[in-house]
């Protein structure tokens, strides 16, 4: 086993979610009210921990105003990991939340060297654009660059105030408790993120709210950072974050997806023919080596992509899901027969993403993009 590594800027190692709790304080999701077991995501523990949940299901139980606040770091292919959140904005949206989406435009010009207008442009093609594709909608939905927050010089002026505020209540042994280390591109970072995560409970925006911010496992140094300021800070006042946690999507090949290597990953602007390919050529397999092998110790679908690949978004259904899990673990379905299960599905879902990518790009404007 290769010894697990969980940080903002790396993550490697096979992951034990168990330890990952235990280390970063988290709390395991147990039961959750049927409304939210509805999405597969909850349902079937893709979303496995949390932080100060209960205030968000009792917002929605009781139909009271909360924020789901994400962030997207312009660079590469929107691809299927990416998914995991987008599902995460469509089904808070249609549960009554304010949707905050922070483009981190200066994140990757200080971490990346990559301009504005280069952000800005891989940002409204590649993410915005397949999020409206899978259904967010502009209604109750708010999308900024953190280099330009509002139009509104209220707004604006209150965003970046609070980032100096942050700043002033940050500690250095703080920062090397939560990083490892300290860089100044790691604490502007830091900084940044707290202030995109914090500032929708400002007075010029939303007031004192309940916020969630759902993210991978790796982002949740950053969660604590935001946190622990928060409680410091007497004015304004700040409602505790709450956060989610969901599980690393395999790259096609297994371990993380990689934005430099297409091969690691089926991009939503693949075509059928592209992701077939991928598929066939690149999906890791939880086989065994021969078929007279597979036939008699059958696969493990915990290592398999296409079936995690199927698990996390392509079956809905959870019978037939049991079914291929069954049947592959005892050796009765193949891995090449498992590929085709994903094939089939992945093939339809794609030929409509790029129709409705037609359409949403029609919508920017609705947004305040174009």
């Amino acid at each position: 086993m290769t010894k697990q590594i969980v940080t903002p800027w790396e993550v490697k190692g096979d992951i034990d979610y168990n330890k990952l709790i235990k280390e970063f304080g988290l709390s395991p999701l147990h039961e959750l009210p049927d409304v939210f077991n509805k999405e597969l995501l909850f349902r079937r523990k893709v979303i496995f921990a949390h932080r100060d949940f209960q205030k968000i299901i009792e917002s929605v139980k009781n139909k009271k105003k909360f924020v789901m606040m994400t962030g997207l770091m312009p660079t590469g292919k929107f691809h299927l990991g990416h998914m995991i959140l987008a599902k995460q904005m469509i089904f808070y949206q249609k549960l009554g939340a304010k949707i905050y989406i922070a483009v981190a435009d200066l994140e990757a010009f200080h971490a990346r060297n990559q301009s504005l207008e280069e952000s800005r442009k891989i940002a409204i093609e590649q993410y915005i654009t397949n999020y409206i594709a899978l259904g967010l909608k502009p209604e109750n939905c708010e999308i900024y660059f953190q280099s330009e927050r509002s139009k509104d010089g209220k707004k604006a002026n209150a965003y970046y105030r609070l980032q100096n505020l942050l700043a002033k209540h940050a500690t250095f042994n703080e920062f090397k408790a939560v990083y490892g280390s300290i860089t100044p591109g790691k604490m502007l970072s830091a900084l940044l993120q707290a202030s995109d995560m914090l500032h929708p409970q400002l007075p010029e925006f939303e007031g004192t709210i309940p916020v969630v911010v759902p993210v991978g496992a790796d982002q949740d140094p950053h969660l604590r950072l935001a946190r622990d300021i928060a409680n410091r800070i007497k004015s304004p006042k700040f409602m505790q974050l709450s956060s989610t946690y969901h599980l690393f999507i395999p790259g096609l090949k297994g371990g993380k997806m990689s934005a430099s290597d297409p091969t690691s990953y089926i991009a939503l602007t693949d075509t059928p023919e592209e992701a077939t390919l991928k598929i066939k050529k690149y999906a890791f397999s939880g086989g065994q080596n021969t078929l007279e092998e597979h036939r008699k110790k059958g696969g493990n679908p915990e290592k398999d992509v296409s079936f995690q690949y199927l698990r996390t978004i392509f079956e809905e259904n959870d019978t037939r899901l049991k079914k291929v899990y069954d049947d592959y673990k005892s050796g009765k379905l193949l891995s090449s027969e498992l590929k085709n299960m994903l094939i089939n599905k992945i093939r339809p879902f794609l030929e409509d993403h790029h129709k409705e990518r037609k359409k949403a790009e029609k919508q920017l404007k609705a947004f305040g993009l174009d």
